[in-house]
């Protein structure tokens, strides 16, 4: 779905009234009721729960009344601070704070410091902390009381476990970046489409993971009133992939995936990518390895083929591995090329694959790990019109590149994700919370699904095989301009995957294989809400 401005999306509140008859007063009770559902799907016996909901006085606290009327119809007893003078709270938030009282006269009014101060306690025996104090239409820093209070709510935050009402108080959600105080939620529930600036800067830091509530806005209005090129990767943009393999289906219709990776001492990334990319569903798997490790690699996987690749004396691919045709040979019939993975930084290996990159033009090329570091400092080099180049950079590798911190890239993920994409004429995937997938022509997905769960070694490898299996089983049927689709559906998947296994562990850490095992439960998850029985 497309990512909206604040202007865009009153725009869709307002035509959801005008065009679709839907109350203003609907859509909020449905805002708040969505709070609630992830309330009782993310934390057990809720009614138990020591709740405090802290509301504005505007649309955004109204949200949180509505919060607070159906937790009480849960079971529970939160305790609600109005942060204003009831007098001033006006419109739909006005109804819904009348509606509240009707089933509880326990409103906290907070309007000075000094009331502040008093009223803390209930807040520090609190374990969820709802913040609906300010939503989408502040400009400029927070100030005052209000920016106290979201000073202190953050300082004791610490055991509670803080949940946003469409965006965090004080983050600005139009495209810059916040400056001020803001609420740093564990997760926000964000009305109908996730906002612009959530991803600005260091804004996902307040944000946590992000949940999207419909609220009954009609899909294709998100459609056509968002201007932008920024899209949320959730279920409905990949939807296609959820078609069933014609009935006389083989293994030459998905395609053969070549993963050039390993070396000595680095054997598992090589299994990693190999075996994942054949789980993501290419027909064929063939890994060109230094001839030393080929047999460690190939009797794990025993579906995998495996090419002997001359080796330097440390035990990597050689340089002399391109002489005569013995690579274009190993090429030759395969869909995708994925390269990087456990391949090491000796010299002649990194020749290899700066070589390897300069002479392919017709066969979809992954680049990743140390496939990236040999570009470290010499990045103009991968520019090249007329073929699919996907470089897959974790924050480091991506800074290593363009010769800046790390801090910057994390700064301005977007759109340093969409400026190398545009300058090097190649698909990114700048890996970490909410992967940014940018396309040469300024598209930009970002993805929904991960977690710190999957922060351990070789899980980029797996992203890699996925990636290398997709667009071997996909590729040829996909236009250049839906490979940027392609790569977000292989993302979303292995974040998904990831979801999976977190869940089943009890989010204890992940190991990379915990996300291939867990692959065939994501396919079935996907399908189920494409509708594929």
């Amino acid at each position: 779905m497309k990512i909206l401005t604040p202007a865009e999306m009153r725009e869709v509140d307002r035509l959801s009234t005008e065009r679709h008859a839907i109350p203003s007063l609907t859509l909020m009770e449905n805002a708040g009721k969505s709070v609630v559902e992830f309330l009782q799907l993310q934390f057990r016996n809720i009614a138990r729960r020591r709740i405090v909901v802290l509301c504005g006085k505007g649309n955004n606290g109204g949200d949180g009344f509505v919060v607070a009327r159906h937790l009480i119809e849960a079971g529970a007893k939160p305790t609600v601070f109005l942060l204003a003078a009831p007098d001033d709270v006006r419109g739909d938030a006005g109804v819904n704070l009348k509606r509240l009282l009707e089933v509880s006269r326990d409103l906290q009014i907070v309007r000075s410091p000094g009331e502040w101060l008093s009223m803390k306690s209930p807040l520090a025996s609190a374990e969820i902390i709802v913040d609906a104090i300010l939503g989408t239409g502040i400009r400029g820093p927070v100030e005052g009381l209000l920016e106290q209070i979201i000073h202190d709510v953050n300082k004791m935050s610490g055991d509670r476990v803080l949940v946003a009402v469409d965006v965090p108080s004080g983050l600005i959600s139009d495209e810059e970046e916040t400056k001020g105080a803001a609420i740093a939620a564990n997760y926000t529930v964000t009305f109908t489409a996730p906002k612009a600036g959530m991803f600005v800067g260091h804004s996902s830091d307040f944000v946590g993971q992000l949940i999207v509530g419909e609220i009954g806005s009609p899909p294709e209005l998100i459609e056509s009133t968002g201007k932008g090129n920024l899209r949320w990767s959730e279920v409905g943009e990949f939807r296609k992939y959820a078609a069933p393999r014609a009935p006389a289906g083989q293994k030459g219709d998905y395609g053969h995936a070549l993963i050039v990776a390993g070396s000595v001492g680095k054997t598992g990334a090589a299994v990693l990518s190999s075996w994942a990319a054949l789980r993501a569903g290419a027909g064929l798997v063939t890994v060109a390895t230094p001839e030393p490790v080929l047999p460690i690699i190939a009797a794990h996987t025993p579906e995998i083929m495996t090419v002997p690749m001359p080796a330097t004396a440390v035990g990597t691919i050689n340089r002399s591995s391109l002489d005569g045709d013995r690579f274009t040979e190993v090429l030759k019939g395969k869909r995708a090329l994925a390269i990087g993975p456990g391949l090491g930084t000796h010299e002649e290996t990194q020749r290899f694959v700066r070589d390897v990159l300069a002479d392919q033009k017709t066969v979809p090329v992954i680049l990743d790990a140390d496939g990236l570091n040999a570009f470290a400092g010499r990045a103009s080099e991968l520019e090249a019109p007329d073929r699919i180049l996907v470089l897959t950079p974790h924050p480091g590798e991506m800074a290593r590149l363009l010769g800046r911190s790390v801090d910057e890239v994390q700064s301005h993920r977007v759109e340093v994700a969409r400026k190398a994409a545009g300058d090097w004429n190649a698909f990114i995937v700048l890996k970490g919370h909410q992967t940014v997938i940018a396309s040469p022509g300024g598209e930009v997905f970002i993805n929904s699904t991960g977690n710190p769960g999957m922060g351990t070694a070789g899980t980029g490898d797996v992203l890699t095989g996925i990636l290398a299996g997709l667009i071997a089983q996909y590729g040829r049927n996909v236009n250049p301009s839906g490979i940027a689709q392609l790569l977000g559906f292989g993302v979303y998947l292995h974040g998904l995957s990831g979801d999976i296994a977190y869940a089943e562990s009890g989010g204890a850490p992940l190991m990379a294989s915990d996300l291939i095992h867990a692959l065939p439960r994501a396919y079935q998850h996907f399908y189920s809400e494409c509708g594929r029985d």
